[in-house]
């Protein structure tokens, strides 16, 4: 280990990553325990002897107590302690954390004092079905709420409290158009009336009700718009009711009339005009002089753009075929999910116009994809939003194509070139001293790089390129112990 080895810039963070490194000595965990800056990552750890775990149980600190609550790999006999602590916090982490954990656990926590402890309990699959039904009179309507969202195949008696709480809160929670989990509870047919007749849980209702003629219409005049959207997508909508709702002045609803199959195309085409040409560029929503009815459109119309593009219509999705060249990219988006096009529909949506027809393709016949086909598409992926994950991770590319790409003008494809687990030294190290973060942080774990490359990571001005280095299973074991040197443990 040289004198000039450069000293990291985000210490805490090399320290979190190496934390997290699977290859770190279990002295040098050992040591890392003893650290008492960053967020005590290094207690989340599958192979923590026990001795290690007393030692962060008498430390009193606070992130090093809270990850190892969260560790799922802890006995009970560490757990029930942890299930006592006086902080809360660290009573919550244990309840995300816990795995497999005995009922003794459960029973201790199902009455906490603190609120996010039994709402997080209320989250979870494994809890006994008996206590988490106590969690139904839970004195904290926010528990309630979140165990309405959470546990969709409640039995009917709990189902049944949950629908007919005294707070609106619960209520809608428990009769919603959105759920936690799949699939969404169906209400005991003789609650439809009320459900239906009461505003926090109308919306959710519809899509459960008998639509007659007469209840389509009067609530096709309901003044919340997410009550029509449902009615616009009740496949037992009357026509007549389902053209009313076409005119509709929320766009939100049009695009419920705009999803259906049985909407005349020269119906579809307007809507579809019509919510394109409505689109206002995102600084409209910023306009102070705004009323909140004229933002909540605003808003509405937005959202209308994007489902154009991302909604999936498993109608579409069942009879592809006739949807292959739909003008409406959602329609072929869905077209492209089915595993069951010809080869040449599965061609033409490879060579959609649209980033998310390609992608979705791709996914569902990877075995149709060649690699210059693969290339492209990752090339001109346009993720609909924030995502690490990419089109290239479908597939595997072979080395003369990595080391290619190892010095393409295009910074998203050089951070595939370390991929190649033999790449050349000089070609890692280049990548490793990229100009952009993303290929510097795709590079951090290369086996093939020098140790001085690896400081210059360690120490690199990006604390999520210096997190990745120190994570990487690839460090010298000489590195790990200057960075703890330098921690000072």
């Amino acid at each position: 280990m040289g004198d000039d080895a450069p000293t990291p810039v985000h210490l805490t963070k090399v320290l979190d990553g190496l934390a997290e490194n699977p290859a770190l000595p279990s002295g040098l965990v050992r040591r890392l325990v003893r650290y008492r800056c960053g967020f005590g990552h290094v207690a989340t750890r599958a192979d923590l002897t026990p001795d290690m775990i007393e030692e962060i149980l008498a430390s009193g600190h606070h992130w090093l107590l809270h990850s190892l609550a969260l560790n799922r790999q802890l006995s009970h006999a560490v757990r029930m302690p942890l299930a006592a602590h006086t902080d809360p916090g660290i009573r919550a982490a244990l309840v995300v954390g816990a795995c497999d954990a005995p009922r003794e656990l459960y029973e201790r926590l199902v009455d906490d004092p603190d609120t996010r402890v039994r709402e997080h309990l209320a989250e979870r699959d494994d809890v006994p079905a008996d206590l988490l039904a106590r969690l139904a009179r839970d004195p904290d309507p926010k528990v309630r709420a979140t165990l309405a969202r959470w546990w969709t195949q409640s039995p009917e008696a709990v189902r049944r409290i949950l629908l007919t709480d005294p707070v609106d809160e619960v209520r809608a929670a428990a009769c919603s158009t959105y759920y936690a989990r799949l699939p969404h509870p169906v209400p005991p047919p003789d609650l439809m009336a009320g459900l239906l007749a009461d505003p926090v849980s109308r919306a959710g209702a519809v899509r459960h009700a008998v639509l007659t003629p007469k209840l389509a219409a009067r609530l096709a005049g309901d003044p919340d718009h997410q009550v029509r959207r449902q009615v616009a997508e009740h496949p037992q909508l009357p026509p007549p009711v389902r053209d009313l709702l076409a005119e509709d002045p929320s766009a939100n609803v049009r695009m419920g009339v705009f999803i259906r199959r049985d909407t005349p195309k020269p119906v579809r085409h307007r809507i579809y005009r019509e919510i394109q040409q409505g689109e206002r560029p995102l600084t409209d929503l910023l306009n102070d002089e705004l009323d909140d009815d004229a933002l909540l459109q605003q808003f509405e119309d937005r959202m209308a753009v994007a489902e154009l593009r991302y909604l999936r219509l498993d109608w579409v999705t069942a009879d592809p075929l006739p949807y292959v060249s739909s003008p409406y990219i959602c329609f072929r988006r869905s077209a492209a999910r089915s595993r069951t096009l010809p080869a040449d529909a599965v061609i033409r949506l490879l060579n959609d116009n649209d980033s998310g027809v390609r992608t979705t393709m791709a996914k569902h016949a990877p075995h149709l994809v060649d690699l210059t086909t693969a290339e492209r598409i990752d090339r001109e992926f346009r993720p609909d939003k924030k995502t690490r994950w990419r089109p290239a991770d479908l597939f595997t590319f072979p080395p003369q194509a990595l080391r290619r790409l190892a010095t393409d003008p295009d910074p998203r494809m050089r951070c595939l070139a370390p991929r190649d687990p033999d790449l050349p030294v000089e070609m890692a190290e280049r990548l490793a001293t990229d100009p952009d973060s993303t290929v510097r942080h795709a590079a951090a774990g290369h086996p093939n790089l020098p140790v001085h490359a690896r400081r210059a990571l360690l120490a690199d001005p990006s604390e999520w390129v210096a997190h990745a280095a120190a994570a990487a299973a690839t460090l010298p074991v000489a590195e790990m112990d200057r960075l703890l040197t330098l921690a000072g443990v």
